[in-house]
């Protein structure tokens, strides 16, 4: 049957006709002739005809024999775009096998790359990566330029981090992969990929005379693919194309000049204006449509708009129907010549959901005429009948209708049946409910959101009940913008989309401006973004007061109780699984603090996830050198601070904004209050954000407004007193900490951040017992196993502490922290040569680790390697000119260099905590 629609289609096709004629004489001509042109860029607006021309203009190729391509919107990327081609070529019977298994590992190999960054730079206790840890992650991969295509996020970090984790990022890939070409996947998926894809093109020039790719929708597919395709047409970077491609690129704009202009002689621009007269009589004429009156009246009703023509067309009227009625809208001229009662139903009635398949349509008839008329069968000639509709295109066996089709007869059935209307879209969200909840049973929240169709589901039974204008709707639909946030950016544009087609669609001005809003923000800023766009809609939290901030002489007291923790204790700050107050049934409030990192970069994950649900937040390091409050620069405001403007929203949500006569906006429909739990995991969001940026104090703040929100919520309380931890402010650190486990005694996170505090108070056996506790909550927790076996060595118990470490180090082989910290234990058992390994391990794994290059610098000198260790301790002393024990100990060796008389100073010199580090 499509077969015959599209023939019928084609048949009737005569206008473009100069545009066919230049791109089918382009084959007449040899690519040797000055005349020839390798590409052609078609634009115009919305509905001037692009896809169907780019898609007459592949028909044509293929009459040429040509091997095409066509790739629309649905890739989002280089790769996804490659992806289409092999599948498309191989339908001809032509496959890119090469090519096909380097996407494979390109795929393979990026999902190794996320997890490696989300480690270094963002790590999650357990479960799905969250909103902010994938954020933080994929902002390190951006910022270093790892990932083409998602610049937006490099904003999170800032460069400093950024260039601190560098080294360590790319030494981290090649560690987990096996080859050069395998982190060349990652790092630039393009020049490992193109390559590939110009030899096989250049293989099938023997076998076809030509080979046509056709970028469709180029106003979305073009910021990925336009600077690829000039590369691959106009350098040899990649190699040499054959002659003989041809490329199609459409969409609504004109070719960039800045990039194309040196490549105009080699080029056809089409711009696609509205059918000129000629061409609507063509057209009329090609369907027996001929008549002076009735043509008169399609002119003026489309404006040569092909889309309309097509549409008016395709029902070959035969005369005009009371053309001067003033009340006939848009909607009755596209269907005024279908003489069927219940297809014109039909067809009104398919335009009410976003897209259709023969289960949605059988849904959107249910108890109308057009059912009651209609048989099984004949709902399946209904069906086929629309799916011939010029005004209907059909993607992944789902049928859309076209916007400028679809906004008018929505329109019409709102503000002329505003009843029907409502009943309408509740019977369809009842029915999307009733398939969403069929695919929920016996799944997991965390499963059923990493779940496409439930996703799909979930939207489409939104978007209903938004345009019946439900009023608890609102408040849901962002509480799953927030949980969509966590899927990535894909999925929250999916919801932010959401947000825009139902207020456009329902008349919610106010809604579809959020809508418009938050997408922006998404493009511009990632997730993390969209987080903050949400925080604007709550009331700014005050600033932090006693006693979260204590006095100079409260705080000078609290360090007198012990020294000073090496700096390299302040960087495993805080990654944290945060707890979903909105289904506490359903998540272990459980969170656990990361294992130590290396400067300037954020701790690694401690383990698996467990039980959770997608969501999680977490949080970087204190960078090295941060002002530990956070103060934003200049006097600034802090990092994270709501704007003036930050209501602005709030008070545009309370307009009664008006739509058409008899339909106004219920005022404040949309003026909603986020449901506390929501709230509070927006801050939670923000916050962890911030404290990956080093701004610990104004994270707090945002914490503080969380626990007010969500009072029972264990992991916002263990977050905070990680956080005042790490900025040495233990007495909040321990009332929040406590706090934290009286509302869950299995709180391992808090357990071990409760240790590591009392740890810094100079209490190694209350800091002990606190750490067993979180190791029987969760024996493979590293972050506790490291921080148990500095208790042991401050209790002397130096076989309990390296049998801890040993365990730690099988844990999370590819940890820096935790072979440094095997490697001074073994130095400090007089082990030399196995530490001077771990700390050789530790320092591949991160290039820029400080206390490594000072560890293992004295450890060569106790060796007799003394020139070697004096290179590690000037490194790590160019690095941290303020590490006093590192210069401690370069002038020992020194010394030993002047006299080799005696092995360099003991461990003792360092003080209590043993393990190099800055201050």
């Amino acid at each position: 049957m499509q077969e015959l629609i599209q023939r019928r289609r084609r048949a009737g096709l005569v206008a473009r006709s100069a545009e066919l004629d230049l791109f089918r004489a382009n084959f007449d001509t040899p690519p040797e002739d000055e005349r020839h042109r390798f590409l052609f860029h078609v634009h115009g607006n919305a509905g001037v005809g692009k896809t169907f021309l780019v898609r007459e203009f592949e028909q044509i190729a293929r009459e040429r024999g040509a091997l095409t391509a066509y790739v629309d919107e649905s890739a989002g990327s280089v790769p996804e775009a490659l992806e289409v081609m092999c599948r498309q070529f191989a339908a001809q019977g032509r496959r890119f096998k090469s090519l096909e298994r380097l996407l494979v590992s390109h795929r393979e190999r990026l999902h190794e790359a996320e997890a490696a960054a989300l480690a270094a730079l963002a790590p999650e206790a357990e479960g799905t990566p969250s909103a902010g840890s994938m954020a933080v992650a994929r902002a390190g991969l951006a910022g270093l330029g790892m990932v083409p295509g998602v610049g937006p996020f490099a904003g999170i970090l800032d460069p400093a981090q950024l260039a601190q984790g560098a080294d360590r990022l790319r030494a981290g890939l090649s560690a987990r992969f096996r080859s050069h070409e395998d982190v060349q996947l990652v790092l630039s998926p393009e020049s490992a990929l193109t390559p590939v894809l110009v030899d096989e093109l250049s293989d099938a020039a023997a076998d076809v005379p030509w080979a046509v790719l056709l970028l469709d929708t180029y106003e979305q597919t073009g910021r990925f693919l336009d600077g690829w395709l000039h590369d691959l047409m106009t350098t040899d970077r990649h190699g040499l194309l054959p002659a003989t491609i041809v490329v199609v690129t459409a969409g609504q704009r004109r070719a960039d000049p800045a990039r194309w202009s040196g490549f105009a002689d080699h080029m056809t621009a089409l711009p696609l204006a509205p059918f000129t007269e000629a061409e609507v009589r063509g057209l009329l004429a090609a369907r027996g449509v001929v008549a002076d009156p009735v043509v008169a009246e399609v002119l003026r009703l489309t404006g040569g708009l092909p889309v309309l023509v097509s549409t008016l067309a395709e029902s070959r009227p035969t005369g005009p129907d009371d053309v001067e009625d003033p009340s006939a809208t848009a909607v009755d001229r596209f269907l005024k010549w279908e003489q069927d009662p219940v297809r014109r139903a039909a067809a009104l009635a398919g335009a009410l959901p976003r897209w259709l398949d023969a289960d949605v349509f059988g849904a959107v008839l249910e108890g109308s005429e057009a059912e009651r008329e209609c048989g099984d069968s004949q709902l399946d000639e209904l069906y086929g009948w629309l799916r011939g509709l010029p005004f209907v295109g059909e993607q992944a066996s789902r049928l859309r209708y076209h916007d400028v089709v679809r906004a008018p007869m929505l329109r019409m059935q709102r503000t002329w049946f505003p009843r029907g209307w409502t009943e309408r879209q509740r019977r369809l969200a009842a029915v999307f409910r009733r398939w969403r909840e069929e695919v929920e049973a016996g799944r997991d929240t965390a499963e059923l959101w990493a779940d496409e169709e439930w996703r799909e589901l979930r939207l489409a039974e939104s978007y209903h009940l938004l345009c019946a204008r439900e009023r608890s709707v609102p408040a849901q639909a962002l509480r799953d913008l927030v949980e969509a946030c966590d899927q990535g950016e894909s999925v929250a544009g999916r919801w932010t989309r959401l947000l825009e087609d139902a207020g456009r669609d329902a008349g919610l001005e106010a809604v579809a401006r959020w809508g418009r809003e938050l997408s922006e923000a998404l493009d511009a800023g990632g997730t993390h973004a969209v987080m903050v766009r949400l925080l604007d809609r709550l009331p700014s939290p005050p600033p932090l007061t006693p006693p979260d901030v204590l006095p100079r002489d409260a705080m000078d007291a609290v360090r007198r109780l012990r020294p000073r923790p090496a700096a390299e204790d302040d960087r495993d700050l805080l990654s944290a699984r945060v707890n979903r107050t909105e289904t506490p049934a359903a998540v272990p409030p459980q969170a656990r603090p990361p294992e130590e990192a290396s400067p300037g970069e954020a701790p690694r994950t401690a383990g698996p996830f467990q039980g959770s649900l997608p969501g999680a937040v977490t949080a970087g390091p204190v960078p090295v050198g941060a002002a530990p409050d956070g103060a934003a620069p200049d006097g600034g405001e802090p990092v994270g601070a709501v704007p003036d403007s930050a209501q602005d929203m709030d008070m545009d949500m309370g307009m009664d904004v008006g739509v058409d006569a008899g339909e106004r906006e219920p005022s404040g429909w949309w003026d909603v209050e986020l449901p506390p739990a929501t709230a509070a995991r927006i801050r939670r969001s923000q916050a962890v954000a911030l404290a990956a940026r080093g701004d610990y104090a104004t994270a707090l703040v945002h914490l503080r407004q969380a626990a007010g929100l969500a009072p029972d919520d264990s992991g916002t309380f263990a977050l905070m007193g990680e956080y005042h931890r790490a900025r040495q402010v233990y007495p909040a650190a321990l009332r929040d900490l406590r706090k934290a486990l009286t509302l869950d005694p299995a709180h391992s996170y808090a357990w071990a951040s409760l240790g590591a505090t009392r740890l810094a108070l100079g209490n190694p056996a209350a800091a002990l017992a606190d750490l067993d506790r979180a190791l029987e909550l969760e024996p493979d927790y590293p972050w506790a196993l490291i921080r148990r076996a500095r208790a042991w060595r401050e209790l002397g118990d130096p076989a309990r502490q390296l049998a801890d470490l040993d365990r730690a180090v099988l844990l999370q082989p590819d940890s820096p922290w935790a072979h440094c910290e095997r490697g001074d234990a073994l130095r400090a058992a007089g082990r030399d040569e196995e530490a001077l390994a771990h700390f050789d391990r530790a320092l591949t794994l991160d290039p820029a680790y400080t206390s490594a290059y000072a560890s293992r610098g004295v450890t060569l000198s106790r060796l007799g390697r003394h020139t070697e260790a004096l290179a590690d301790l000037d490194r790590a002393l160019e690095q941290s000119p303020s590490y006093a024990w590192a210069r401690t100990q370069r002038d020992e060796v020194r010394r030993r260099l002047d006299d080799s008389a005696h092995p360099p100073a003991h461990d003792s010199a360092h003080g209590p905590e043993h393990g190099p580090a800055p201050s």
